[in-house]
């Protein structure tokens, strides 16, 4: 699993690859956390080669989501592959967070 960093205007975008499970939730948290400063008011969490996330993963994005309202900022998701799309839907977890079919839809979401 690794996590790399882009900003699209002011959207910190984070981009997930591998798998994330309970035994590199911590590294996801860390890489995620690290991306964004309490300046920033929206993040996208690019899902697009994710392979699998577990509910540690899961627990990591939500704890991501807790942080950016604390700062009055805002957090989507994008481009989940079809597992981990239907894992969200059935779990109730885009109704939690949005999650959005592409980058672009995200962004727009977030006014970018």
């Amino acid at each position: 699993m690794d996590v790399l960093t882009d900003r699209i205007n002011d959207v910190v975008v984070a981009k997930a690859r591998g798998s994330v499970d309970g035994t590199n939730a911590t590294e996801f948290e860390k890489a995620l956390s690290a991306a964004v400063s309490e300046n920033d008011r929206a993040m996208v969490i690019d899902l697009e080669q994710l392979s699998h996330i577990s509910s540690a993963g899961l627990r990591i994005i939500l704890l991501i989501a807790k942080a950016m309202r604390r700062h009055d900022g805002k957090l989507a998701m994008c481009s989940p592959q079809a597992p981990i799309r239907e894992m969200f839907h059935i779990s109730g977890f885009d109704k939690i967070i949005p999650v959005h079919g592409s980058r672009a839809a995200a962004l727009d979401s977030l006014g970018s």
